[in-house]
C-alpha cells in the first residue's frame, strides 16, 4: 500500500510576501487568492515565518505600529515536508492550530502550501479506488487472501468485510490495514473465521467462541 504524501497533495508555487511586504499587500493577497495565510520568504526562497489573518487581525487591535511582513510574521514557521505522509500533516496542524503548512525542501527553500482542503481530497476518493486497493493490495498482496474469501462493498467511505478468514487475528490485522488505506472513514466488520488463535500468540483473556452461523 502506498499512501499518498505532503507533495501529492500540495499546491507548488505558493503565494509568499517578503520581509519588507507592507500589512495592506499582504491583506490584499489573502483576499485575491482567498488564503488564510501566507508564508513569508528571504531572497533565497527560504522560508522565514507565516503571516495569518489572526495576525492582521491582532496588528489592527493592538494598534502596534507593525506594518510589513517581518513584524507581523509568527515565526519560525510550522512547516511540512514533501515524503511526509498526509496523516502526519494533519496531526501536525491540529497540534500547532493552523490552516496551512508551507512545505519546504531539505534547504529550506518553499515548494509549496498544504491546506486542510487540500487534505480532504483523501476523503474524496471514489469508492471504486478504495475498493480495488483494499482487495488488490490488503487483502491479495499483503495478507494473501483469495479474493473469493471476502467480499468487499464500499459506500461513501465505510467499507464493510464480509466473509470468512482462516485466523481470528487475521481479522483483526485486515479490519486495522483497511482503516488505514486512504479515503476510508470507518470500517465495518461482518468476518468470521475458522479457528481461533489468540491463545497461541499468548492473549491469555478469555476467549468468546464464535457465534453460531
Amino acid at each position: 500500500m502506498r499512501h499518498r504524501s505532503v507533495a501529492d497533495l500540495m499546491t507548488p508555487g505558493a503565494v509568499a510576501v517578503q520581509l519588507g511586504t507592507a500589512f495592506g499587500e499582504i491583506a490584499r493577497l489573502l483576499d485575491e487568492y482567498d488564503i488564510s495565510a501566507v508564508p513569508v520568504v528571504d531572497e533565497a526562497g527560504r522560508t522565514l515565518g507565516v503571516v495569518s489573518e489572526a495576525d492582521l487581525l491582532r496588528r489592527h487591535i493592538d494598534r502596534t505600529p507593525s506594518n510589513t511582513a517581518a513584524s507581523l510574521m509568527t515565526s519560525p514557521a510550522v512547516v511540512a515536508r514533501p515524503q511526509w505522509s498526509a496523516i502526519r500533516a494533519a496531526r501536525v496542524m491540529g497540534e500547532k492550530g493552523v490552516k496551512r503548512l508551507p512545505v519546504v525542501d531539505e534547504e529550506g527553500l518553499l515548494i509549496g502550501v498544504l491546506s486542510r482542503g487540500d487534505l480532504v481530497q483523501l476523503f474524496l476518493r471514489r469508492d471504486r479506488a478504495i475498493q480495488e486497493e483494499i482487495l488488490e493490495d490488503v487483502l491479495t498482496r499483503t495478507l494473501n487472501v483469495p479474493p473469493s474469501a471476502v467480499t468487499v462493498e464500499v459506500s461513501d467511505g465505510t467499507v464493510t468485510l464480509s466473509g470468512t478468514l482462516a485466523r481470528r487475528s487475521l481479522v483483526v490485522v485486515a479490519v486495522r490495514l483497511c482503516e488505514s488505506v486512504d479515503g476510508v472513514v470507518e470500517v465495518v466488520n461482518r468476518l468470521t473465521y475458522e479457528t481461533d488463535d489468540r491463545a497461541t500468540l499468548g492473549n491469555h483473556e478469555p476467549v468468546e467462541p464464535p457465534e453460531p452461523v
